[in-house]
Formats: structure tokens, sequence, C-alpha cells
């Protein structure tokens, strides 16, 4: 699994970058053909929901996956965006099975 991690508009810190990685390299359990994510950290002008914005874009075989979430810190917004994606990735394997 290839995993690109970007940070937008600041300078992502180490503790951060590890952190990200450590989560997106989680999702592999749950689907054994990802192929490639791409995480895309960026701060939002938005200020009513927090700015801190986590964008994962996942190739699956056969199917690209996306989840966006906007919290107040970088590592909710993670953990939000990787539950979303956990759920997709079921669904879609649910799918694939015929259930």
């Amino acid at each position: 699994m290839n995993i690109q991690i970007h940070s937008l508009k600041f300078d992502a810190d180490k503790k951060l970058l590890d952190f990200v990685h450590q989560k997106v390299e989680k999702l592999a359990q749950f689907g054994e053909d990802i192929v490639h994510v791409e995480v895309c950290l960026r701060i939002d002008k938005d200020q009513a929901k927090g700015n801190k914005v986590c964008e994962i874009k996942l190739d699956m075989s056969g199917k690209p996956l996306f989840a966006r979430r906007q919290c107040k810190t970088f590592e909710e917004a993670t953990d939000s965006a990787i539950d979303a994606l956990k759920r997709q990735i079921t669904k879609h394997k649910q799918k694939k099975r015929g259930v």
C-alpha cells in the first residue's frame, strides 16, 4: 500500500505525520486490495466546526473511496475520516460478495 500525506497551508510536524501514517496503515486490516492512499491535511477558514480538515482518497481495486472530515484538531479529523472509510470498505466488500 502506497501512502502519501500532504499538508497544505502549514508545515505538519513529525508527530502528526506519524499519527496519520499509523492510522492509515490500519486500514489494510479492512481491505487487503488497497493500492494507494492519499491524505490531505489543511487549515480551513471556517471556525464554527473547527478549522482542521482531513481528506483521504483511497484507491481499492475496482472502486475509489473518499472521506472528508472537519474538526477542531487534525487527530479528531483523521480518526473520523478513517472511521468513515472503514464503513465504506465494509459496504464495498459486502456488495462484492453479494450479501
